[in-house]
């Protein structure tokens, strides 16, 4: 991918910041019936502080919540009681894509989801999360940590309001499932398919009809037939899922999530009136979340695959002129965002840092992996 050298002006940014988190603290959430229901944030319990958390997956999804429910009990046990995370599944205080409003708007303290579910919001939010033809699980830590990425989370969240933390990563997502073999671009004009992110404006670049439907949804929809296929997230996630059970082809490699981060991002002002050690607490509880949900993942992928397999699922990988096409649309819809300057200059970090990685991670670890599987087999 060509690494940009974007010279940029950054007047009238802070006016600009300033303005739009001004509008968000004094904006409630759309329906003032589910404003209503909302606990007061940031509560003092019995036992210490309690943050409410909504998040974008049900109770017991895979991985995800995994995630989600490891990362309180890793905050709850560091502090030894003392800051606790009160988890909401979607519905119970506010929907599966409103979590974003509920913390901006303070009417939340923070929230468990994939940050590209908010590219309307901005679309640097998805360099977060994953991008098309992007870093892997590794090449998204390090940018994170070591090459700016959480600094510049951390200056969209000034603009709305939060502070951003990663929490999770499902490594890479699969291509999706299908009712039928994709054997060439055109197969996907007109398919209702639901693809968030980056990756779904890049099918819908190729004629696909796509929708970005939360996944306590999904099963419904692509069983009733309002969907033609769907991405979720790989095997361990897509087999507990159910999808296997009413479509057979999956593509098991994808183009638009190749390493998918989680965020718990928390109400900047929340964050703000936290202790030193509850903020140290709660970065390095994401942390470890980011760490142990991937071996988690990884680990299970590949037995689910093949037990999927077993119960009649066709495992398949694009043809090379498939990968073309996404390729193309993809840089079309990477370009289209480029007058927006906080997306032009969180891509221009995420390449640099993503080439630096890749120079060296290709020249090991991928050079092993491709003598191993020649000597040893897979």
């Amino acid at each position: 991918m060509l690494i940009r050298i974007i010279s940029m002006s950054l007047m009238g940014r802070e006016e600009k910041n300033m303005d739009r988190r001004s509008f968000l603290k004094n904006t409630t959430l759309a329906g003032g019936a589910a404003a209503a229901t909302l606990a007061a944030p940031a509560v003092a319990g019995g036992h210490g502080k309690t943050l409410t958390m909504v998040q974008s997956w049900p109770r017991g999804f895979a991985v995800l919540d995994d995630a989600a429910r490891y990362f309180g009990d890793m905050v709850s046990q560091m502090s030894d009681g003392d800051l606790n995370i009160d988890r909401k599944a979607p519905g119970e205080l506010v929907g599966a894509l409103e979590v974003f409003d509920a913390v901006s708007s303070g009417q939340a303290d923070m929230y468990h989801s994939a940050d590209y579910y908010f590219i309307g919001q901005h679309p640097a939010l998805a360099y977060f999360t994953a991008v098309p033809f992007g870093g892997t699980a590794q090449e998204l830590t390090n940018w994170y940590y070591h090459g700016g990425g959480e600094q510049l989370h951390d200056e969209i969240g000034e603009i709305f309001n939060f502070k951003g933390l990663l929490a999770g990563n499902s490594g890479s997502q699969s291509g999706g499932w299908f009712r039928k073999e994709m054997n060439s671009a055109d197969d996907f004009n007109g398919l209702k398919f639901r693809m968030p992110g980056l990756g779904g404006k890049v099918l819908g670049k190729l004629g696909a009809s796509v929708q970005n439907i939360p996944g306590g949804e999904l099963y419904q929809a692509l069983s009733s037939g309002a969907l033609d296929g769907l991405e979720w997230v790989g095997p361990a996630a897509d087999e507990r899922a159910g999808f296997w059970e009413v479509a057979k082809v999956y593509y098991t490699a994808g183009f638009h999530e190749p390493g998918s981060g989680l965020a718990a991002n928390i109400n900047l002002d929340v964050w703000n009136s936290l202790s030193d050690q509850h903020k140290a607490i709660l970065r390095y509880s994401s942390m470890a979340t980011t760490h142990y949900q991937l071996a988690e993942t990884l680990s299970a992928n590949g037995a689910a695959l093949e037990r999927m397999k077993a119960q009649g699922v066709k495992a398949l990988q694009f043809s090379d002129d498939v990968w073309d096409a996404f390729g193309k649309a993809s840089a079309e819809v990477m370009d289209e965002n480029m007058d927006d300057e906080l997306f032009a200059k969180t891509r221009a970090s995420f390449e640099t840092s993503m080439a630096t990685s890749a120079s060296w991670i290709n020249k090991s670890d991928g050079y092993y992996v491709n003598q191993r599987v020649r000597v040893l087999g897979e």
